[in-house]
């Protein structure tokens, strides 16, 4: 057996290998935590779980073993709707974050603008990020796509202090003069990226694809209220305390 390994190239321990079955703990834990967060694929529950107050390692094949064998790994359908009105007269700014890596809190701020499915229309949902510590600075809730929807975003997140750079897509929301006016009055650096290139607001993006699956897609609202309560509360004690990736200690978030 030993000519035969080296004829195909495996180690002599290969031929005396055999599978194991999962422990039954272990097994408990990934599908605990698969349940607790449903949109999670294989790579944040291996996450997730390393990083628990008592850390299970467990490499991402045996996640995505277990998962698959409960059923695990579902794909989510998501609408999409147009919510960047990029066709004005404002002024434009070039994209300053192209391979700039963030290093410390309040070196790059990201924004953007996404709609709810509400009944039979929509509402909408502007958010500001700070890159390096992925905490939420601000946000609001608004049935229209009015200025005071980036704007009231905007000056909640300026009440936590400001960042060297501000990026979004070029949007009328981020271009109007008011918006730019508020950011220039604190010494802000306007980025944005090209226009009809979403991945140059890359982080921006996912952020709103991960509220979408964590609590958007998951959730029923009984009215406007309701919907803004309910997303107040998910960015307050959930996304910005308890979800794995947000670098709560440094940064005061208001």
């Amino acid at each position: 057996m030993v000519a035969a390994c080296r004829l195909v190239g495996l180690a002599r321990s290969s031929y005396y290998y055999k599978a194991q079955p999962e422990d039954e703990a272990l097994e408990s834990a990934v599908i605990q935590v698969a349940h607790e967060h449903v949109t999670y694929g294989t790579r944040r529950v291996t996450h997730q779980l390393r990083r628990c107050e008592t850390p299970i390692h467990i490499n991402r094949k045996q996640v995505q073993r277990i998962m698959r064998k409960h059923d695990l790994l579902r794909p989510i359908k998501r609408r999409k709707k147009r919510t960047t009105q990029s066709i004005h007269g404002f002024q434009r700014f070039p994209n300053l974050v192209e391979g700039v890596q963030a290093t410390y809190p309040d070196q790059i701020w990201v924004a953007d603008i996404t709609y709810i499915r509400f009944r039979l229309s929509f509402i909408y949902l502007a958010v500001i990020m700070d890159v390096y510590t992925r905490v939420v600075r601000g946000w609001c809730v608004h049935r229209t796509l009015e200025q005071t929807l980036s704007l009231n975003a905007l000056h909640q997140a300026l009440i936590g202090g400001h960042p060297e750079i501000h990026h979004s897509d070029q949007g009328i929301h981020y271009a109007a003069p008011t918006y730019v006016a508020l950011l220039q009055q604190h010494g802000v650096r306007i980025s944005m990226a090209a226009k009809g290139c979403p991945e140059e607001n890359g982080y921006a993006e996912r952020l709103m694809r991960t509220i979408k699956e964590e609590k958007v897609d998951l959730s029923e609202y009984d009215s406007f209220q309701d919907a803004r309560e309910q997303l107040d509360d998910f960015f307050a004690t959930v996304y910005n305390q308890k979800r794995r990736g947000c670098k709560i200690l440094c940064v005061n978030v208001n």
